[in-house]
Parts: structure tokens; C-alpha cells; sequence
């Protein structure tokens, strides 16, 4: 597969003066000129603020708010409490495999192995079914932000922060994974928001990915705060849909095809405004209002002037105020109860900036028979108690069984719910 790249030219502009005569009038000129005032003193490191600060007004919010410490390492199995985290009537929760620090995304392969990426360890985990037991097997190392995976073709497909990769016949190889392929390494090195979902479409021909904004709130270059696909033939990138400030989560529907998506909101309006939203792609092109609308019908109080939320598409749902929704899969397998089929199951990772903390959970939204969603309710809790988190749920999957799988970057573990009998 052609690799493709893009450089930038920079120009440099360089001036030789020559001669004694030019030499004495510039210095003329210069002891006729008065002295230079003195250069500005470099604001000291503390005084910059940090990208996640961006937008935040002195007035604004609790000042104490911060970003959650990221989870680096794994939890022991002995040390997770599962009795804590509560299901349904008719299901049941239980750790499903262990030791992968800062796993993230899912995939699984046609042969039930699940590929896992990560966002700050750099690692990708192979996590093998052996029955009663998991074998976790770490397959690649010093990658940066492997938080996107998918299996296409034999391959495992990876996306890092400014470009995707692909391992060739991994699962023949997996002690000893060959060197990645680079299938496509023009994309963006913002860190703000630049770690990637990916999906494989239903025909096997594209791979989409978000492209997130550069920062919390601005008008973004037009190769930011989008949905793409790539082609995997022809290695040509298209952009699907627009003002998507930043979707960590994407599946399409079983029956129409289409695609659905989770989207962050914004930070530092206030508490409760605006909500994180679930969407589908109504059109290729289709713009969902970042930075000028948030949740459909609020516009942003500053580069909202003289916009209308009504040039832009509506979302499906509302999911809360900085929740943080995370990944989201339709449920397709056939173990549930009927009542759940074609249902949507969404990770909450949690809030960092709210007082009260919000999310930390994995919801359910039911559809009607026209697709349209009319309940939201909670399916997994208790990573959150009282105002503390022990654990943060960030992608779900459906496997072939029909239990759906639970990735908590917080304790490096995967969570299984399965029906009971």
C-alpha cells in the first residue's frame, strides 16, 4: 500500500552587508537612533496556562477544577472491587481479564481475540480467550497515543495521534508482531484531542476516524474537529461530517448501515451546560455546529454571535453535561433479553469539570421502531462513590457470545456483562 506523506517548505530570507561605506552609514544610523527599549521578559512556565484551561473566564467555574491524573498502571485482580459495580435484574458483571495499564479502545477479530489500545502508555494489548481464563499478551510498545484499533483483512490497524499503521498477519505473529506498515501519516500533531477512535465500516472499505479540535473552544482549521474515513485501496482520506468537536466513540447500525457517534462538548461555560451528544451521520458533509452551536440549541456565548443553531444538524440525543461519553456500540448479539436488541450502550468516563461529578458509568439508550432514541438509563454503576472514582469506563464491545465487554482505563481491566438464566 503507497505511503502517503506531506512536508511543508519553510523559506529563509538571509542579507549580506558588504562595504565599508554601507558598513559606516548603518552604523550612523543606528547611534542617530534612539536605544531599543528592552525586550519583554518571557511570561515564566507557571504562568502559561495549560491547553485544558483554554477558555475558562476568571468568573467562571470552581477555580479548583482540574483534569483527572490519567491511569498509567493496572490494578491487581484481587484489589478490584466488582461487588461494588451494579447491573440490571437478569445480568451479571465480573472481571474479564487484567493487567493492561491504560487500556482503552476495543476491537475484536473474527477469531475472538480483543486488540486494546492505550492513550499514554504507548502499548497495544492482545487479549487472548482461554475459556475460564484471559491471556494478556502486550503486542507493540512506544507507539504515541495507539488509542485507535480495528482488524481488517488479517491486519491489525492502529491509530496514533498523526498517522495509522497496520500489522500484517498479527494473529500468526503475535510473540512476535512484525514491524508496523505505515498506511497513512498526513494527519495533524495536535495533542489537544488528537487521539483517535477508529471503526471499520460494514463493507470492509474505509477505516473512520475523528480528526478533534486543536483546542477547547476556537474556530478550528477546516482539517480539524471532523469525522473522516480512509480509503484502504486507494489510501485517499475523505471528510464525512464537520463541526464534531471531538467523537471517542462511533459504531453503525446493524440494520440501516448508518453511522452513529458520541461527541464531547465543550468546557468552561458552566456546570450543567453544554451537554456531550449522540449523533448520526445524516449526510457525508453534514456540519453539527462546533464552534458556534453545542447540543443542537445552545449557542456558544461568544463565537455563537449572529449564528443560528438551525444552520447546523440536531443531535439525537442529549447524553448529560460533561460526562464525557466515550466509545458506543449497538447491541447485536442475540444473549440479551429482546427488548435490548439494536440498543445503544455508551461509556461514561466522568467528569473532571463538575463539582459534583457526573458519569463514570455505562448507560443504555433504547430506540422506538423508527430509530429514534427515547430513553436514557443507566446499565453499569458504581466506579463512582459518593464523589470518589475507583475506576473510568471508556469503550464498550459487543463479542461474539453476546456479553458486552467493559475497557476502564483507571484499573488497566476489562469488565464482562453477560444475561443470566
Amino acid at each position: 500500500m503507497k505511503k502517503s506523506s506531506v512536508s511543508l517548505r519553510s523559506l529563509g530570507f538571509s542579507k549580506l552587508l558588504g562595504g565599508l561605506i554601507l558598513a559606516g552609514f548603518v552604523s550612523a544610523l543606528h547611534a542617530q537612533a534612539p536605544a531599543p527599549a528592552p525586550a519583554a521578559a518571557p511570561l515564566p512556565a507557571a504562568a502559561i496556562p495549560p491547553t485544558w484551561a483554554q477558555g475558562r473566564t476568571p468568573d467562571g467555574m470552581n477555580p479548583t477544577l482540574v483534569p483527572n491524573p490519567p491511569g498509567i498502571s493496572a490494578m491487581p485482580a484481587a484489589d478490584i472491587p466488582i461487588d461494588k459495580l451494579k447491573v440490571p435484574p437478569g445480568f451479571k458483571i465480573e472481571v474479564w481479564a487484567t493487567g493492561m495499564p491504560n487500556g482503552r479502545s476495543m476491537t475484536e477479530s473474527p477469531s475472538g481475540i480483543i486488540y486494546v489500545g492505550t492513550r499514554f502508555t504507548g502499548n497495544v494489548y492482545a487479549v487472548i480467550n482461554k475459556g475460564n481464563t484471559r491471556e494478556v499478551k502486550t503486542i507493540a510498545k512506544g507507539l504515541h497515543r495507539p488509542n485507535g484499533v480495528a482488524f481488517a483483512n488479517g491486519s491489525l490497524y492502529v491509530a496514533e495521534l498523526s498517522r495509522i499503521i497496520r500489522y500484517d498477519n498479527i494473529e500468526q505473529n503475535l510473540d512476535n508482531p512484525p514491524a508496523p506498515v505505515v498506511v497513512f501519516d498526513a494527519l495533524p500533531k495536535d495533542e489537544p484531542h488528537g487521539w483517535k477512535f477508529m471503526k471499520l465500516s460494514p463493507d470492509g472499505k474505509y477505516l473512520y476516524f475523528q480528526i478533534g479540535t486543536p483546542a477547547n473552544i476556537v474556530v478550528p482549521p477546516y482539517t480539524h474537529a471532523a469525522i473522516v474515513r480512509l480509503n484502504l485501496k486507494t489510501n485517499i482520506l475523505d471528510y464525512v461530517a464537520y463541526g464534531v468537536r471531538n467523537s471517542v466513540g462511533m459504531d453503525f447500525q446493524p440494520d440501516t448501515k448508518e453511522l452513529w457517534f458520541t461527541n464531547n462538548g465543550r468546557d468552561w461555560v458552566n456546570e450543567d451546560l453544554p451537554n456531550d451528544t449522540l449523533n448520526k451521520l445524516t449526510r457525508v458533509g453534514a456540519n453539527y455546529g462546533y464552534p458556534f452551536c453545542h447540543q443542537g440549541d445552545f449557542l456558544d456565548p461568544e463565537l455563537g454571535k449572529g449564528r443560528s443553531c438551525d444552520e447546523f444538524e440536531k443531535p439525537m440525543m442529549n447524553l448529560g453535561p460533561h460526562v464525557a461519553a466515550l466509545g458506543m456500540r449497538f447491541y447485536s448479539g442475540s444473549s440479551f433479553p429482546a427488548q435490548y436488541k439494536n440498543n445503544i450502550f455508551i461509556a461514561e468516563h466522568g467528569s473532571w469539570n463538575k463539582t459534583k461529578r457526573t458519569g463514570y458509568q455505562v448507560v443504555r439508550v433504547v430506540l422506538d421502531s423508527k430509530g429514534k432514541p427515547t430513553k436514557l438509563e443507566p446499565f453499569v454503576t458504581g466506579w463512582l462513590q459518593g464523589e470518589t472514582f475507583w475506576g473510568r469506563p471508556v469503550d464498550v464491545q459487543v463479542i461474539k457470545d453476546g456479553s458486552l465487554l467493559i475497557s476502564d482505563d483507571e484499573t488497566g481491566a476489562i469488565f464482562r456483562v453477560s444475561a443470566t438464566k
